[in-house]
């Protein structure tokens, strides 16, 4: 049967070397006049929307105020993004070879499913060149609920090709404990990949349907998304 294979971005596909987290710093100061420390937060499989109130709630600021401001808060995040990523951002090992296997072979339609806002998604893959695999997804800016994100990449994939998928046929792929359970309300197929900051055992206690160390075990991993 096809899939719809769907990839997180942070330390799924690829590490951005603290790019993010300096752009945050900088629109938070910016917008806010938030000057804290961010890493004492856990920015693992959260949605960018998340992240901002986590931290802002944390510095006291009520939710009305920080969705007032949210708008001047993306525009200068992206900004900030944009000045950092040449240089800092890699791709992960095997993930361009696992990409390449699975957009040439016609059972598999790839997407995004991440935390990141699109344009800031859209930015952190352009200096590895892996925007190209992704014609659409769903991203931080569509919900700030991951688990609202994947029936809105079948919505998307089923506008770009024609095929509605659901269930089983709906491949998560990602590297924190949120990119497994968003996927469980969906009875989607879940793989974790311990390519992040998220530990081996934290991510096998989430009992994910597939789990591997590293993107570089392709055929096993190949094997576990096309079935």
């Amino acid at each position: 049967m096809p899939k719809l294979v769907l990839f997180d971005i942070d330390g799924t596909l690829i590490t951005d070397g603290g790019a993010a987290r300096d752009a945050f710093a900088a629109a938070l100061a910016d917008v806010y006049g938030f000057r804290g420390e961010l890493r004492q937060y856990d920015f693992s499989g959260r949605t960018d929307p998340q992240i901002a109130h986590m931290v802002l709630r944390g510095a006291g600021f009520s939710e009305k105020e920080i969705d007032a401001r949210a708008i001047n808060l993306w525009d200068r995040y992206v900004t900030a993004l944009a000045r950092n990523v040449d240089g800092r951002v890699r791709e992960l090992p095997g993930i361009r070879v696992l990409l390449d296997a699975l957009r040439n072979d016609e059972r598999s339609t790839l997407g995004l499913l991440t935390g990141n806002i699109e344009p800031g998604a859209r930015l952190k893959l352009g200096p590895p060149s892996l925007n190209d695999y992704f014609p659409f997804g769903a991203f931080g800016s569509d919900s700030p609920r991951r688990e609202d994100l994947p029936p809105i990449a079948i919505e998307r994939a089923a506008a770009f090709g024609g095929r509605r998928f659901a269930g089983r046929d709906v491949v998560i792929i990602g590297d924190s404990i949120w990119d497994i359970r968003c996927g469980v309300p969906h009875a989607a197929t879940t793989i974790a990949i311990a390519s992040g900051k998220t530990s081996a055992d934290k991510l096998r206690a989430e009992n994910p349907d597939h789990f591997f160390e590293s993107a570089e075990d392709l055929v096993s991993l190949r094997t576990a998304i096309l079935g």
